[in-house]
């Protein structure tokens, strides 16, 4: 990607989580939902089509980006975009169940926020990690565990989709000053996130209801 066009995607990103999928998530969150968010862009505008968060005190399934696709193919089909004219964002790397939704869905490019480790370590939400080692890394005869264990744990660039993260897209822009500029926005949208984890840790400690075994 050109260097002045990932300025440009990164800075729509940043602005989509931050006006339109935080708002919904902090008040799924108060709710007992997780604070995964996700939204669908028009590639050749960068407007947003649309921005859903997690809502599994309705559904265990209804993870952000399950939710946003839902929702995206309830918009009258004579004004939605095709999913090829689309880009995919999701606050949080994608779980097998999201990954799968976003293949079938025909996204064929998506960027995430955080990483998977990122969930695990500052969220305490390791269950993408968990599933995604447990049902699909399969050991080779004779593979060592560090082997296995080294393994990236989907293919980001296959002939389905290209999924990258926003840092490494703010990466590519060659101005020094625009980067820079772009990088302390994705740490303070970041910093965001550490209130709206606070909220969840909190209403899950109390109880707070929800369709999801995996708290």
């Amino acid at each position: 990607m050109p260097p002045q066009a990932a300025a440009t995607l990164a800075s729509a990103l940043l602005a989509t989580t931050e006006h339109a999928i935080i708002p919904l998530t902090a008040k799924q969150v108060a709710q007992g939902s997780k604070l995964f968010g996700a939204a669908i862009l028009e590639r050749a505008s960068l407007r947003t089509v649309l921005a859903e968060t997690n809502n599994e005190r309705e559904s265990p399934l209804l993870h952000g980006e399950i939710n946003c696709i839902q929702q995206f193919f309830k918009l009258p089909r004579d004004t939605r975009p095709e999913t090829k004219e689309c880009i995919f964002f999701a606050t949080h790397e994608p779980c097998s169940l999201c990954l799968s939704g976003i293949t079938w869905s025909g996204f064929n490019e998506f960027y995430y926020m955080f990483t998977y480790e990122d969930s695990r370590d500052l969220f305490a939400i390791p269950y993408d990690i968990d599933i995604l080692k447990s049902v699909y890394q399969v050991a080779s005869p004779g593979e060592s565990e560090a082997t296995l264990a080294a393994k990236p744990l989907y293919n980001r660039r296959n002939k389905f989709f290209t999924a990258r993260s926003l840092a490494e897209l703010i990466d590519e822009v060659d101005n020094e000053a625009t980067k820079t500029k772009l990088k302390g926005e994705l740490h303070r949208i970041k910093q965001m996130y550490h209130g709206l984890s606070a909220t969840y840790q909190e209403g899950k400690q109390s109880g707070a209801e929800s369709s999801s075994i995996f708290k």
